[in-house]
This record gives structure tokens, sequence and C-alpha cells, in this order.
């Protein structure tokens, strides 16, 4: 089978969608029944953003004018597979990935010319393509109802977690921060309104008594995507010492916090899969999540789950883990089990059989009730 890879992502800074591309594709290169797969990069890509050896470079125009002209000319009669919510619009033989349907399930987090653009680019993707992949039995349910796509036409392909087994900690962002001997709670993703920042900061407010425990906020904001994006730093609760503001990290900074954390804080508002719970399971680090659909359909039994609207239900939960030691041995063993049975060789492999035309048994999506 002849595929190329749109290696947009290659130029782009590593985020949760682009994590999948790029776990994606490195799995697919180490499984044999890959037999010949190429990414077509832009001029800007960066060489060590690609797992795949063979890369075909395409210079003519940058970002989403080289997905929407310069690629489709490029990769004319073959199979191209795009991995990150997008993809040239006219472009036939073309699989999709869309990770999730924010843009209408969420539409004011967005900016107008943002949302406005991927819902058309939707509308034309379903046109064009056979098939679209997805993260999780949520977002494939919410393509159908909002996009109007027949069931067999969308496949799941649910990430993994056992990247972070590759990454070497990096002990130094420990002591920079200030968090030697420090009994410490992550809070981890954008400034985006989804992630819930400001719920999290107001519930920290009410954790006064536990005064030797500090809050690290790992993450930022595109204000060119996000309609309302990062005041929540700046507002008095999150001025005190106890909240420390880690900014962006690499992966071996946020594996290292992840393993000398207490627990992560996580009450997404909405997510189309949810990795970074995953991810932290997988360090030893137990996580306190949202009930949403997809996050749980990620976490299972594994975490503890929170009323994400609930500043007091939040609060609660992380006075909960901080404070009882073997409650958070707990999850902490339920964590490493659940996250590292997620690979991406599996999740390679349904990728595979879905090019290919094969059928498939998909990991079954985990009904979850609330957990302490």
């Amino acid at each position: 089978m002849r595929l190329v890879v749109n290696g947009k992502f290659t130029a782009q800074r590593l985020t949760g969608v682009q994590r999948v591309a790029y776990e994606l594709m490195r799995a697919v290169r180490s499984n044999s029944s890959a037999d010949e797969i190429e990414v077509v990069v832009p001029s800007n890509a960066v060489a060590s953003a690609s797992p795949i050896d063979r890369q075909r470079q395409v210079p003519w125009l940058k970002g989403d004018l080289w997905e929407q002209i310069a690629l489709p000319l490029a990769t004319r009669g073959e199979l191209l597979l795009s991995l990150c919510n997008s993809g040239p619009i006219f472009k036939r033989r073309h699989v999709v990935m869309v990770h999730d349907m924010a843009v209408y399930d969420t539409p004011h987090t967005f900016s107008w010319a943002f949302r406005t653009w991927y819902r058309v680019k939707f509308a034309m993707l379903l046109r064009h393509a056979p098939i679209l992949l997805t993260v999780s039995a949520f977002s494939k349910s919410r393509i159908c109802a909002l996009l109007g796509a027949d069931e067999s036409r969308v496949r799941v392909v649910r990430p993994g977690a056992d990247h972070f087994g590759r990454i070497v900690s990096d002990l130094s962002i420990v002591a920079r921060l200030g968090l030697a001997d420090v009994n410490y709670c992550v809070i981890v993703g954008s400034l985006d309104p989804r992630k819930n920042l400001q719920r999290v900061l107001a519930a920290v407010e009410r954790l006064g008594h536990l005064h030797d425990v500090k809050f690290v906020v790992v993450g930022g904001a595109n204000s060119r995507v996000f309609a309302q994006a990062a005041t929540a730093l700046d507002d008095g609760a999150a001025t005190g010492a106890r909240i420390v503001r880690a900014g962006y990290v690499s992966d071996g900074e946020l594996k290292a916090l992840y393993e000398h954390a207490a627990c992560l804080a996580f009450p997404s508002l909405y997510e189309g899969f949810g990795l970074p719970p995953l991810e932290a399971m997988y360090c030893g680090c137990p996580a306190i999540v949202s009930t949403h659909p997809a996050v749980t359909e990620a976490c299972g039994d594994a975490a503890m789950y929170c009323n994400a609207e609930s500043i007091e239900d939040i609060a609660q939960k992380m006075a909960l883990m901080l404070t009882d030691g073997a409650l958070r041995a707990a999850y902490r063993e339920k964590g490493l089990v659940h996250a590292h049975a997620k690979s991406w060789d599996r999740s390679a492999r349904e990728l595979m059989k879905i090019l290919k035309g094969e059928t498939y048994e998909a990991e079954p999506a985990i009904a979850v009730r609330s957990v302490a």
C-alpha cells in the first residue's frame, strides 16, 4: 500500500493533535504491515518532528495555504492521510482524523474566524474524504450528529500513552521551580477556557488550610485561536506564592513534574479524548478529572472524578487526594496499570487495518460512574 502523510504537523508546536500524529506514525514505521509510507512536509518543517525517514519537501507556501494548495497538487493520485483535524478540502483519496467537534460544541471558546473556517473545512472534508478517523466514541457520536456522517464512515483509533516510557525525566525543573521536597499538584492544559483553569484556581483559594501544598500550572494560550484566552493567571487567585507558573515545558520536564507530584488536576469541560491524564497516570501521578464522556472513556475507573462545574467539588477532591496517602497510593497503582495498557502499537495496527479496508475490533469504550 502506497500512503503519503500530511506533514503540516512537523512545522507546528507539539500539542495534543500533533502528538497523536507523531506517535501514530512512529508506531506505523515500526509495524511490518506498513509497506511504503512517506511524509510530505513544508519548507519550514522541523526535521526532528517527523517520525518517518522518507520525506518529500514541497517548498511552495506555508501554513493553511500550503495545506490547501501545495499539498494536494504534490499528492495528486496518491492516498493522503491527514491526522491533525485538518487537510486539503478538495483532495480526493483522502483519509482525515477529526479529533473533536469543539468548534460546534463550544463555539464561544474560539475566535469567529477560526470557528468559521473550521466549520467550512469539516463540511468539505466530509464531502470528499471516504473515511473520517477520530479518537473516541464520544467524538464519533458528535461527528455523526453534527455533520450528518454515516456511522460506517467514522472509525475510532484511540491514542496510546506509552510514549512517556521513552522520555527521559529532566529533574532540573523540580529544583528550578522550588519544588524539591514539596507536596504539589500539577494543573496541566492550555489556557483555553475549556480547560476550566479559572474554576481550578478558585478551588485553590478554598484550600488555604493546606499550608505546605503548591499548585503548578503547566501550559499556555494561543490568542489567535481562543476568544477568551489568557487572563486567568493574572487574576488575584494566581498571584500567591502557592501558585507556580511553569508555562510551556519540555516532555522531559513534564515527566519529572508528574513523577514527583501528589496528583494531577484535570477538570476539563470538553475534550475529544483526554491524553494528559493518561500521560500522568503512566508516570505514577494520580489524576483528578472531569466526568466529561471523552475523559471517562480514556480514564476508565483509574481516575478520581469531580464535577467540573463545581468549584466546591473540585476543591474537595483535590484536598482528599492531597491529604489521604492511602487513597493516593491506590489511585497511583490503578493508574499505572490502566495507562501502561494503552499502546501506540495497537493504535497503529488499527489504523493500518482501516486504511487497508480490513475490519477490526476496536477497544471497547468503558462506561464509568462517579468514583470517589
